[in-house]
């Protein structure tokens, strides 16, 4: 029989989707706050992959990714997604005329050697349940020196601006686990 153990600690991961680029330095600091030292923060790239969030953020937004420097239990990923969600609020002015509502959209993951997983508050088949209506899928596979796309992977996390990112990241964690 097999005897469970701890879980490898990842790195926290936290995808910005945003028209709110004149608070960045205020939402870099909420993170910070709640979450621990930012290690690394990508540029901010263009947001071209579909037009789903324009409606509701008043206009095309930005994406960035961030990396913390503290490593996390996985089993706090729920937890970290109940709270991301909770500081999205602090930048939403929902408006019933306009359709706008949200400013920020935060997207937070783990990132291991192995893999990228982002949680989630849409259940999809391939997604698993974790607690208060969070869900987590496996986003990206860490395979033959990159990380390949899966089937379901939204056009963003497979584009090759990304997955350099999340490469970056990767070596950052490589580090980050021998300290």
């Amino acid at each position: 029989m097999a005897t469970a153990e701890k879980f490898e600690k990842s790195a926290l991961v936290i995808g910005v989707l945003s028209t709110a680029e004149d608070r960045r330095e205020y939402l870099v600091s909420l993170l910070e706050k709640n979450f621990g030292k930012i290690r690394d923060i990508s540029p901010v790239m263009d947001f071209s992959f579909t037009d789903y969030y324009d409606r509701e953020m008043g206009r095309r937004p930005v994406r960035y990714v961030v990396l913390f420097e503290n490593l996390v239990d996985p089993s706090d990923l729920a937890d970290i997604k109940v709270r991301t969600n909770e500081l999205e609020t602090l930048f939403s002015d929902a408006n019933p005329v306009s359709g706008q509502g949200r400013h920020v959209n935060l997207d937070p993951g783990l990132l291991s050697l192995s893999n990228f997983i982002l949680a989630t508050c849409k259940n999809r088949s391939h997604r698993i349940a974790l607690r208060n209506g969070i869900y987590a899928e496996v986003t990206l596979l860490y395979q033959n020196r990159d990380f390949q796309a899966l089937p379901w992977t939204y056009a963003d996390w497979a584009s090759d601006a990304l997955r350099a990112v999340l490469r970056s990241f990767r070596t950052q964690l490589r580090a980050m686990l021998r300290v």
